[in-house]
């Protein structure tokens, strides 16, 4: 959420700084702002509620000349959607701030502040960073001491870029909790809070550590870590590849993204997946003699990542003999637990930069987890850097703010460790020879699924005018049920609720008429005939039924049961390949309710903050 980007060159930098906002989009905000500096020190500011393309329209060769700047989107936190809570915030026309996170003690900070003769034009907790930044520099040598000496008094989340007029040649940022990666150029760096904002300038990156400040200049990139020392910082060449105006011919990002998913998983697979195993040290260097003694394991997400590895811990359990539990991160993280012996910790997130998912890990580090291994999408993120093991899924940058190929590269990347952990767990031949056939043959079956695309978007049109819905499903499909409800909801915002099918009497049954659809996903396993079973409680009650199932379930639709016929495919897979029509009924219903797809209300893509 909130995306920053900073510039400090020998040129304008306004295009780049606008540019880059573009780019970070899809992150969700609700307010653009922009700040240049002159070399003579002068500053300009320009702020707009809504969209980039607004401040991008007020933007003229008279106010918009800097060689210095800052830019951000704001997604609010701390007072409405106003101009005036917009970002960059000043102090004294003097210093001017971005800031991704929260600063917790913003409030005893601002009245501090205010006795000292300070006045807040903002309700954001923001501006409290400008004006200690201003008061502390009045006793530093420095904008970089001032900044060093004002983050001890800061208690929360921030990543911050702060410019001072007297000094224009340079720029500070801070990191703490919250992502900053610093862009390196030829007579010129940058500073954005994703590095996909910087790549029409750069492809040398420094991702800053927890409590790093750093001094930008034109020619120049010096850090500090918590202590004041100075550090250095790997300089990682980056390869992501990402063009945020293309579209590929899709009308939506979110429906470019569904359709990727072969290609995608194909990506995931390549190279790591053998006619008879997978190869050595997947996960990571060691990672054969770590995984060895694994006999437990902690799975930690949040949101979509979290159902990945809800379903991961059905596949754990079954096929690798080794047992899991699976915790929403902002729960885990504030409540005691019990460390089994030879756990391994693994945390799920598409961007690696889940504020919930972090600390997360960084508590388990103090727990004493044997080892701990993400699955990420994002090289150089926090998570990847700061965990012991790690698995690239390979997905490309996910521009829709509802999740979808990382999702199933995730699913993905868990069948593979359940392959690693069953190795040495007494995982049966003949189940380990199923789930390679079944992910050999995962990325055509992942094309022949998008095949149904036109039936359920004939299907979507019965959505149209419903409020409610209900998912059902059974063992690994039950957290399918829970993802698919959650894409409905977020995207087409209507109330979506997912129960294990035999939960249906103990309570939900009490819910369904003919205004309440009930969407359910039905592979041909040993589990069938149980959820034929519930199936029929829900059409005696006058329920409507939307079934996808294996053609080989023999469901037989009618007036009260639409039924859309899936693949046949290996049990172990079937998770992923029913998330694709869940992904789809989602998308059309979305689209004939006229909602933004890609940029839902309310919500971001990367949550940075608690």
């Amino acid at each position: 959420m909130c995306g920053i980007v900073g510039a400090v060159a020998e040129r304008n930098v306004v295009e780049i700084l606008l540019e880059g906002l573009k780019r970070l989009e899809y992150r969700g905000y609700d307010s653009a702002g922009v700040a240049l500096l002159s070399d003579s020190g002068e500053l300009r500011r320009l702020r707009r509620v809504g969209k980039v393309q607004e401040l991008a329209d007020a933007v003229t060769p008279d106010n918009s000349i800097g060689s210095t700047g800052i830019a951000h989107t704001r997604w609010a936190t701390h007072g409405g959607v106003t101009e005036d809570n917009a970002h960059p915030h000043t102090s004294t026309e003097r210093i001017a701030v971005v800031h991704n996170g929260i600063i917790e003690n913003y409030l005893d900070l601002r009245q501090q502040l205010t006795n000292k003769g300070y006045t807040f034009s903002s309700d954001t907790d923001t501006e409290t960073i400008a004006h200690t930044v201003n008061e502390v520099l009045k006793s530093s040598s420095s904008l970089l001491e001032a900044v060093q000496k004002s983050v001890k008094q800061f208690h929360g989340a921030y990543g911050t870029v702060i410019m001072d007029t007297q000094d224009p040649s340079r720029v500070v940022v801070a990191r703490s909790g919250s992502p900053l990666v610093i862009g390196l150029g030829l007579g010129e760096n940058f500073i954005a809070s994703d590095q996909l904002a910087l790549l029409p300038v750069t492809r040398r990156f420094i991702f800053l550590e927890e409590g790093d400040v750093a001094e930008v200049t034109r020619r120049e990139v010096n850090i500090f870590d918590v202590d004041g020392n100075p550090v250095e910082r790997e300089i990682i060449e980056s390869n992501v590849e990402h063009d945020a105006g293309d579209k590929g011919g899709y009308r939506h990002y979110m429906l470019k993204e569904i359709h990727e998913q072969p290609t995608v998983v194909r990506n995931a697979l390549q190279g790591r997946l053998t006619e008879t195993g997978i190869a050595p040290n997947l996960f990571g260097d060691n990672a054969d003699d770590i995984l060895k003694d694994v006999r437990h394991v902690q799975i930690i997400a949040c949101g979509t990542s979290y159902h990945a590895g809800m379903t991961a811990r059905y596949w754990l359990e079954q096929y690798a003999n080794v047992s899991c539990n699976v915790e929403i991160a902002s729960e885990f993280r504030y409540r005691k637990s019990v460390v089994h012996p030879n756990s391994l910790l693994v945390t799920i997130s598409q961007s690696g930069e889940t504020a919930d998912t972090l600390a997360a890990l960084r508590l388990a580090k103090e727990l004493g987890y044997m080892s701990t291994l993400t699955i990420c999408n994002v090289p150089g993120s926090s998570l990847v850097r700061e965990s012991d093991l790690a698995y690239m899924t390979k997905a490309g940058a996910e521009i829709g703010v509802a999740s979808t190929k990382a999702f199933t590269t995730q699913l993905t990347a868990f069948l593979l460790l359940t392959l690693a952990l069953g190795e040495h767990n007494g995982l049966d031949a003949s189940a380990k020879a199923a789930i390679i056939q079944g992910l050999n043959s995962l990325p055509s079956k992942l094309e022949e699924t998008l095949s149904l695309t036109a039936g359920i978007e004939g299907l979507a049109v019965e959505f149209a005018d419903k409020h409610h819905s209900l998912f059902l499903g059974r063992g690994d499909q039950y957290p399918i049920a829970m993802e698919g409800a959650l894409k409905l909801k977020e995207i087409s915002y209507i109330h979506a609720e997912a129960y294990a099918s035999g939960e249906l009497k103990h309570g939900p049954l009490a819910l369904i008429d003919d205004e309440m659809p009930v969407i359910v996903v039905a592979p041909n396993n040993e589990l069938l005939e149980k959820l034929k079973s519930n199936v029929e409680e829900v059409r005696a009650r006058g329920g409507i039924m939307y079934v996808f199932a294996d053609k080989d379930a023999h469901f037989k639709g009618d007036d009260t049961m639409r039924v859309i016929n899936v693949p046949h495919c290996e049990e172990a897979i079937a998770p992923i390949i029913y998330t694709i029509p869940l992904q789809l009924l989602s998308y059309y219903v979305a689209l004939i309710k006229g909602t933004d797809v890609d940029q839902p209300r309310n919500l971001a893509k990367s949550v940075t903050v608690e």
